[in-house]
């Protein structure tokens, strides 16, 4: 048996509304936002006590999703250095394929996003940059060209 599909992507964030913004910028839709607690839960993620808020967001075109999950308890920790560079080892980034990027920076920076180089070129096919967002979010652009 084979996998079906990547059902989502989680994020844990402290700033639950800056992160939904970011995303939303971004172009992704708002699913849904409600409270993740019970016996059941614990026993999904391994945690004894467990209150969070998440929220799931998707892209335009309904395949990929981004769930984001603030927790009340136990509080959620911090990896160092906040803002890991790529090379760490871990999960760095998501990407998504843009119509503008040029457009998409400039409306993301609006919510404190930051370059970490620069807009790229790779050969005839693709302009790529990564954008950091809240809480140190990293997301790749990648806007086909030709």
């Amino acid at each position: 048996m084979t996998i079906q599909r990547m059902d989502n992507v989680l994020i844990v964030v402290a700033d639950l509304d800056a992160a939904i913004a970011f995303f939303v910028e971004l172009g992704m839709e708002l699913e849904g936002r409600a409270p993740f607690q019970g016996r059941w839960a614990e026993r999904v993620i391994g945690l004894d006590d467990v209150r969070q808020e998440i929220a799931m967001l998707r892209t335009p075109d309904g395949h990929g999703r981004v769930e984001l999950a603030m927790f009340h308890a136990p509080k959620a920790i911090s990896v160092e250095p906040k803002d890991a560079p790529v090379n760490t080892l871990g999960i760095r980034r998501i990407m998504f394929a843009v119509d503008d990027i040029e457009d998409v920076v400039a409306r993301l920076r609006t919510h404190g996003a930051e370059l970490v180089g620069e807009v790229a070129q790779y050969e005839d096919s693709y302009r790529l940059c990564y954008v950091r967002g809240p809480e140190g979010i990293m997301v790749g652009l990648a806007e086909q060209i030709g």
